[in-house]
C-alpha cells in the first residue's frame, strides 16, 4: 500500500474499466467453484494493468495565487504504466496543494471530466461525503452525549435486533443527505423494512416516480447501505462502520420480484430496482470509523482509500492503489461459533491454525466484530474474512445488499475474491431486501484454498442450500 504525502506529483492512470466476469450458472456447486475460480483469476489478471487505474489518480491543482498554466506539466510517471483503450497510459501532476493534498471533491471533479463517472455520480458522492463526516463527529462524541447517543433506542428493526440509538440516527443522516442529492430513484438502508423513494423536492416533498425531474438526470441510481455496522460495538469505543452500494436503477418490467398483493406501483418499483445482483454495483464503498475516519471504495476500475483530515474537514487521497496481497496469515471470523460451521469450514480453519494448510504455516486469528474494522485490515494485510454459515444461520448472517454484495465488489476491484464457498458472492441474485448469505473474502489464494474444502465436500444439504441460492428460490 502506498501512502501519499502532500506536495508529491501524482501518477494518473489510464482508466480502462476492468472486465466484469459472471459465473455462469451450474446445477453443480463443484462446477460453479471452478467457474468461480476462472472467473477472479481472469479479473485478477486484468486488475494488474487495468484494474488499479483509479490508484494514484491525481488531480493537477494549483495553489492560490500560482498560474495554472505555468505550474501544471506532465511528465513521464517511474514505473506507472497502466493497459488503456488506445494503448498505454503514463503521466503524473505536479502542483498539488501543499495545505491540502487531493481532496475527495477535487478527485470526483476529476473523474467527471474525465468521463469515468457522470454528474449524478459525484453528487451522490458528495452526499456520502458530507453525510459520513457528520457520523464521523458523532461517533468521536459518543462517549460525552451519553444519554443522546448511546444505548438502545427501544425499536427492534426488521432483522429482529434491538436499535441502538445511534443506528436511527445515523441512518436518518444518510438517507436524508442522499435524498436530498435529487439524483436517486431508490434508497434501500439496513435499517428500514422496505426500500423508499430516493428523491426529494426542495419543500421535502418525495418525488413521484414518472413526474417531471426537479433536478438533471434524477432518480437514475439506487443507493444500498447500511449507516453504522458494529453498531454494538459504540459503547465501547471500537471500530465501526458505514458500508453503502450504488446500482443503475434497473427496468421494472426485466426484475424478478416476490410475488405480493400488498405491493404498491411505487414499491414494486422500488423493489425491482433493489434487487439487483453485486455484479450489477456501479460503485460501492465504506468509511472506518476509528483512530482515523477511512473512506475506501470503487468505481469498477480499482480501488483507492481517503483519510478525513480534521483540520480541513475534507478526506484527503493516502492510498492511490489499494491492492490487497494475494496471500496473508491472518483470518478473521467468529470463532466462538465453530461447533456450528459447516464441516468444510471447520477443516480449513483448523488445518491453517496448525500449519497442515497450502502455506505450512500456522496463521492468526484476528477478530474485532465488526466488518468493517476487520475487512479493513483484511484489505492491508491479506489474508481472509468470513462470516459462513451455522447451523443457527444455515444461510448466513450477513445481508447480501447492504453487506456482502459491496464489500465483495470493493475487494475483487483490489485484486481480492469473494465467495460463499461455492459460488461468486456478486452473482447471487437477491430474493428479498434483507437476504442473508454467507461470505468468505480476502486474498485470492487464501480463499480459493478455503473454496477447495466447500469443492469436495459431499454434503448434500449444503450444496441444495447453494443451489437455491443461486436459482433465486425464497427459503
Amino acid at each position: 500500500m502506498t501512502s501519499l504525502a502532500s506536495g508529491t506529483a501524482f501518477a494518473t492512470a489510464g482508466f480502462a474499466p476492468v472486465a466484469k466476469t459472471s459465473v455462469s450458472a451450474s446445477p453443480l456447486p463443484a462446477a460453479r467453484v471452478q467457474s468461480l475460480r476462472g472467473a477472479e483469476s481472469s479479473t485478477r489478471e486484468a486488475g494488474a494493468g487495468q484494474g488499479a487505474a483509479l490508484g494514484a489518480l491525481a488531480v493537477g491543482i494549483t495553489c492560490a495565487g500560482l498560474h495554472r498554466a505555468n505550474r501544471r506539466r506532465r511528465v513521464k510517471a517511474k514505473g506507472c504504466v497502466v493497459s488503456a483503450k488506445g494503448g498505454d497510459v503514463s503521466a503524473s501532476f505536479t502542483g498539488v496543494c501543499e495545505q491540502t493534498g487531493v481532496t475527495l471533491n477535487r478527485y470526483m471533479i476529476e473523474m467527471t471530466k474525465r468521463g469515468i463517472v457522470d454528474k449524478d455520480i459525484e453528487s451522490i458522492f458528495n452526499s456520502i461525503r458530507e453525510a459520513t463526516k457528520v457520523i464521523a463527529k458523532l461517533v468521536n462524541r459518543a462517549p460525552l452525549s451519553q444519554a443522546e447517543l448511546l444505548g438502545l433506542e427501544g425499536e427492534v428493526n426488521v432483522q429482529g435486533e434491538d436499535q441502538k440509538k445511534l443506528d436511527v440516527i445515523t441512518n436518518d443522516v444518510l438517507k436524508k443527505a442522499l435524498q436530498y442529492s435529487g439524483k436517486l430513484g431508490t434508497l434501500a438502508s439496513e435499517e428500514e423494512d422496505a426500500p423508499v423513494v430516493g428523491s426529494r423536492t426542495a419543500d421535502g416533498k418525495v418525488i413521484s416516480r414518472g413526474s417531471d425531474a426537479i433536478l438533471a438526470e434524477t432518480g437514475n441510481y439506487v443507493c444500498v447501505f447500511d449507516p453504522l455496522d458494529g453498531s454494538s460495538n459504540v459503547d465501547a469505543g471500537i471500530a465501526v462502520g458505514t458500508i453503502f452500494g450504488i446500482f443503475k436503477e434497473a427496468d421494472v418490467e426485466e426484475c424478478k420480484i416476490p410475488l405480493s398483493d400488498n405491493l404498491s406501483e411505487d414499491e414494486v418499483a422500488c423493489l425491482a430496482s433493489t434487487l439487483q445482483p453485486g455484479k450489477a454495483l456501479v460503485a460501492a464503498g465504506y468509511v472506518l470509523y476509528s483512530c482515523s475516519t477511512e473512506l475506501v471504495f470503487t468505481v469498477g476500475r480499482g480501488c483507492v482509500g481517503f483519510t478525513l483530515d480534521p483540520s480541513i474537514g475534507e478526506y484527503v487521497l493516502t492510498r492511490p492503489r489499494m491492492r490487497i496481497p494475494e496471500r496473508g496469515n491472518l483470518y478473521s471470523l467468529n470463532e466462538a461459533n465453530k461447533a456450528e460451521w459447516d464441516e468444510p469450514m471447520k477443516e480449513y480453519i483448523k488445518n491453517i491454525q496448525s500449519g497442515r494448510g497450502e502455506t505450512g504455516k500456522k496463521y492468526s486469528l484476528r477478530y474485532i466484530g465488526s466488518m468493517v474494522g476487520d475487512v479493513h485490515r483484511t484489505l492491508l494485510y491479506g489474508g481472509l474474512f468470513a462470516y459462513p454459515a451455522d447451523k443457527k444461520n444455515p444461510n448466513g448472517k450477513l445481508r447480501l445488499l447492504y453487506e456482502a454484495a459491496p464489500m465483495s465488489f470493493i475487494l475483487e476491484q483490489a485484486g481480492g475474491m469473494s465467495s460463499t464457498g461455492l459460488s461468486r458472492v456478486m452473482d447471487i441474485p437477491p430474493t428479498g431486501v434483507h437476504q442473508r448469505v454467507p461470505i468468505i473474502l480476502g486474498s485470492t489464494d487464501d480463499v480459493a484454498e478455503c473454496c477447495k474444502y466447500y469443492q469436495k465436500s459431499d454434503d448434500k444439504s449444503l450444496k441444495k442450500r447453494e443451489n437455491d441460492r443461486m436459482d433465486a428460490v425464497v427459503s
